[in-house]
């Protein structure tokens, strides 16, 4: 059992999250029980994950997109009211991290996906995502590493060189950051969601490009700092795995 309080102050500490102009507060978004001894977490919130958490008996749920946005109507719809009486319902906690999970040089998306794609680490790319150096493989392997490793068919625009030895990673929404990548010198950019310009930006700058989904790009970290939390406070933790084929 442990202090919610201190479950809260510690992950916003380790993700440094007052480093992220961020879209959504970071960290805690609705209060719940004082003490937690089990953690649920998951991508995204919804009705559905916030149940699954109530019937596993947990006091908190973590999640990498949480319920407000500042690019959202400032009104309590049916799908946000109907996810609020759920988490009061069960009393459980909301805590979220959205760029700063994506960021983390360990327990990070862009950190995670890049070790899975057997790449080592060098540094940061566009802020959020992971440069990573590779070992020389073709477009064919790095696809089945992406394939492997998400458990879905990626959408694959293969206009860079026959090896690949930098990749540049942004998880989830950042389609956008192939223009960057193709200038910065990588031969391959992955990302989660592609956007409609990516085929030909590839093309016309010669540089692979390969989208996993957002959702499946964006399982790691959640889990990660789960794992991390349940280490460090003695708690039970749990995903829920809700596949999106966003």
């Amino acid at each position: 059992m442990a202090r919610r309080d201190d479950i809260v102050q510690y992950a916003n500490e380790l993700l440094e999250v007052d480093r992220f102009p961020e879209y959504g507060r970071p960290g805690l978004q609705v209060l719940g029980a004082h003490d937690v001894s089990a953690v649920v977490c998951g991508v995204s919130s919804s009705r559905e994950l916030f149940e699954r958490a109530a019937d596993a008996g947990a006091q908190m749920v973590l999640v990498h997109h949480g319920l407000f946005w500042r690019n959202e109507p400032l009104f309590v719809d049916r799908r946000l009211r109907g996810r609020l009486e759920t988490l009061f319902a069960a009393d459980l906690s909301l805590v979220a991290y959205h760029l700063a999970l994506d960021a983390h040089p360990e327990i990070g998306n862009n950190a995670l996906l890049a070790e899975r794609l057997g790449g080592v680490r060098e540094g940061d790319f566009a802020e959020i995502g992971a440069a990573a150096r590779v070992d020389g493989v073709t477009i064919d392997e790095l696809t089945a590493r992406l394939r492997e490793t998400t458990g879905r068919e990626p959408l694959v625009f293969a206009h860079g060189p026959s090896r690949i030895e930098r990749v540049a990673i942004v998880t989830g929404g950042g389609g956008d950051r192939v223009i960057q990548a193709a200038h910065d010198g990588f031969d391959a950019f992955v990302t989660g969601e592609p956007e409609e310009p990516a085929l030909q930006t590839a093309r016309e700058l010669g540089i692979h490009f390969l989208a996993g989904g957002h959702y499946a790009t964006e399982t790691f970290g959640v889990q990660a700092l789960s794992a991390r939390l349940a280490d460090r406070f003695g708690v039970d933790w749990s995903f829920v795995d809700l596949p999106n084929p966003v």
